[in-house]
């Protein structure tokens, strides 16, 4: 079997679970026991005072931008890394793509948690997963158009313009999508 990861997955609109409408998923893993990604284009802005059990003890009363990776284990977290983190060597962790990472380190969580967070790293919350063969058939039922991955669009591009960009990327106009099996 030859891994479909890293990629990026766009919705489409058969794709009727509202956790994935109009979404862009960084597919992390892929293998025949399943996959694993992250919905990169999910915001969840907290507010109130955030403490965060790291030694010593970090806590924040600014909102603190969290993403939601997903609806599987939301209860869990780690980050995702780009840009001059990962190039500097800042950071280690599980390579995703040419210049990502996904990691829990400690010391890029208290940065995030600091007044001026780093803006190629985001505290992920959740995940997407799918069980073996469960991807394959949603792509075959034409749910999703695959994507490479760019890092530039997850750190440089607003949230909610994110997937549409995307789909232009791959010369697509979003407008014109439809509800259909098979190649569109």
């Amino acid at each position: 079997m030859t891994s479909l990861a890293p990629a990026f997955l766009l919705s489409m609109p058969q794709l009727m679970d509202p956790n994935f409408s109009r979404t862009v998923v960084l597919l992390c893993r892929h293998s025949e026991e399943g996959a694993f990604g992250l919905v990169v284009n999910r915001p969840l802005t907290t507010s109130g005072r955030v403490v965060v059990n790291l030694d010593p003890p970090v806590s924040t009363d600014r909102e603190l931008n969290l993403w939601v990776g997903g609806p599987v284990e939301p209860e869990r977290s780690w980050m995702l890394a780009g840009g001059d983190i990962v190039q500097a060597g800042k950071v280690d962790g599980m390579p995703i793509a040419e210049g990502l990472v996904l990691t829990t380190s400690p010391g890029l969580l208290r940065r995030l948690l600091e007044p001026d967070p780093p803006a190629d790293a985001r505290l992920m919350v959740g995940y997407s997963g799918w069980g073996p063969g469960q991807l394959e058939a949603e792509l075959e039922g034409s749910a999703w158009l695959m994507s490479d991955v760019d890092p530039a669009l997850i750190f440089q591009t607003p949230a909610d313009r994110m997937w549409e960009m995307a789909i232009r990327r791959l010369g697509a106009d979003p407008a014109n999508l439809q509800m259909s099996r098979g190649v569109h």
